[in-house]
């Protein structure tokens, strides 16, 4: 099992988190809420209203998201889904525990003394150099405030 974490359209409430519930894609189980260790911009880009962390650490927010564990299947799945390596990058970043429901079977990797785990992040270094002028956001939600209404990829 591999810890993800996720801060855009997967988490629950939002437009793609049937994915992660979806068994046929692999596993995916909710572990906990975090936020990102160091600051990231997050913006909400292109003609679908996609939220994208930008890959430069220490600009922006600490961004917040949910932890999940998930199999090999659904990492599998999460690439695809996510364009990665082209459109997103799977990297290992710190993240802060904000609030922990995984059981720590036996196993189960615990997060450090300091509540820090190491989660993969689909982020991206592959991005027009105007988003770094856009908006940033320290977490996302797709009927916010922002007014930017997310285009589900079978509508576009």
């Amino acid at each position: 099992m591999a810890r993800v974490f996720v801060y855009g359209t997967l988490k629950k409430g939002q437009p793609n988190y049937k994915h992660m519930i979806n068994t046929a894609k692999g596993l995916a189980k909710f572990q906990g809420r975090g936020r990102t260790v160091e600051k990231y911009p997050l913006v909400i880009a292109g003609k679908y209203n996609i939220p994208y962390m930008l890959n430069i650490p220490g600009t922006g927010h600490h961004i917040a998201g949910e932890i999940y564990s998930v199999d090999e299947q659904m990492l599998q799945f999460l690439d695809e889904f996510e364009g990665c390596p082209d459109m997103y990058q799977r990297t290992l970043m710190r993240i802060q525990v904000v609030e922990w429901e995984g059981k720590g079977g036996a196993g189960e990797p615990r997060a450090a003394a300091d509540g820090v785990l190491e989660c993969f992040v689909y982020s991206t270094a592959t991005y027009p150099p105007e988003w770094v002028g856009l908006p940033y956001y320290d977490s996302y939600d797709s009927s916010g405030q922002h007014g930017l209404s997310y285009v589900l990829r079978e509508s576009r």
